[in-house]
């Protein structure tokens, strides 16, 4: 079955980590066996197992901070050096797409030719490469941006807009120049924080809700009427953090006919695990995938139907196999989702909606959009 992940902070990783994810993920892990580091030698994420896994399209991520919170490798301590950074990984995916591996979708053309292209497919395993003498196309993304600390204007989207960016989560951890974040009881940022999301609006960016602080979530979307999404976001119901969305925030994602993405960030699935416990596990990990799956029932019971719940991964988000769930050893296993979801009782067109059409049908949605400027 094809696959649409929401969440993929491929460049980051490949840049951070010094990771050639053209190589598979195993042989990532031996290069990376001598080395120390949290998610060295435990990476799930590269290129080939993608297309193994029928992982066609995903949002491929831009993520730079500039909040004033240290983290090596993430944070930088200017909005210009973000922006410098976010270019460097946008010029890693376009770099990718001269070699032919993957293809940025920027148009709905470009999206519906992709998605026949996989679908024609035998839906059988695919090695990159050849297969029965036919070209395996390449994987699909779409850029996205997590944390707008890149942006160092709200003028200056247009030009983000214009090299491919589609998708926009004003916030990452803490705070940012146009928002809080996780981790903060921050809005919006007055003036400039409103801007931006009309700027989004005018130019068709869709709004990525995860990592809103509640108050700038609730501020956003009443200054931002376009379409909503929440990439990687887990259920509050179900794991008591603030990371994750209330009841109510759920809901009006789906009310505007948002989509919301589980991850697979065993922190964010299983009630009481804290990010600092993942550093000293001295056995494996205990969550299982079926886990994950609790996370995606609950959107569905909010919705009363299946168009509203996806997959955001977040797989090599910062940690590898020692924060993800037990039961996946690389992205690969993601197909292993449809069974756990048939063995809750999701027939067959449901489980597809959930693994890839609820997203593809939101890609359509965005990318068909004129711009447009919101009367004030």
């Amino acid at each position: 079955m094809l696959i649409a992940d929401a969440h993929l902070d491929l460049a980051w990783n490949a840049l951070t980590y010094e990771r050639d994810l053209q190589l598979p993920v195993h042989v990532i892990r031996q290069i990376e066996a001598p080395m120390t580091g949290k998610g060295r030698a435990m990476n799930t994420v590269a290129l080939p197992d993608m297309h193994r896994g029928r992982v066609f399209l995903s949002f491929a991520t831009l993520l730079a901070r500039a909040s004033g919170r240290p983290a090596p490798g993430i944070e930088y301590g200017s909005m210009a050096q973000a922006h410098a950074i976010a270019k460097g990984q946008l010029a890693y995916y376009r770099a990718l797409e001269q070699q032919g591996e993957v293809r940025v979708i920027e148009t709905v053309e470009q999206l519906e030719r992709h998605v026949a292209e996989w679908s024609a497919l035998t839906p059988t395993p695919l090695p990159q490469g050849e297969e029965q003498g036919v070209r395996v196309p390449p994987l699909g993304f779409v850029i996205s941006m997590e944390g707008a600390d890149p942006i160092t204007t709200p003028d200056e989207l247009a030009y983000w807009h214009e090299m491919g960016l589609r998708l926009l989560g004003p916030a990452h951890y803490g705070p940012n120049r146009y928002a809080g974040g996780t981790g903060t009881t921050r809005g919006l940022t007055e003036g400039i924080g409103p801007a931006l999301l009309r700027e989004m609006r005018r130019l068709g960016i869709a709004l990525d809700c995860t990592h809103l602080s509640d108050e700038a979530f609730w501020e956003a979307v009443r200054v931002y009427d376009g379409p909503l999404l929440a990439s990687h976001q887990n259920c509050r119901a179900i794991a008591r953090m603030q990371r994750q969305f209330s009841d109510e925030q759920l809901k009006l994602i789906i009310a505007r006919g948002g989509v919301i993405g589980a991850s697979f960030d065993v922190v964010m699935v299983r009630d009481g695990w804290q990010w600092a416990a993942m550093n000293n596990l001295t056995e494996p990990n205990p969550v299982l995938m079926r886990e994950v799956v609790d996370h995606i029932d609950h959107v569905c019971q909010l919705a009363g139907n299946a168009d509203h719940a996806g997959i955001g991964s977040d797989l090599d988000g910062g940690f590898g196999r020692e924060q993800s769930p037990r039961d996946l050893d690389t992205i690969a296993d993601l197909q292993k989702l449809a069974g756990l979801l048939a063995e809750r009782g999701y027939g067959q067109d449901d489980i597809e909606k959930i693994m890839f059409r609820n997203w593809v049908r939101f890609l359509r949605a965005i990318l068909r959009r004129r711009t447009h400027v919101k009367d004030d």
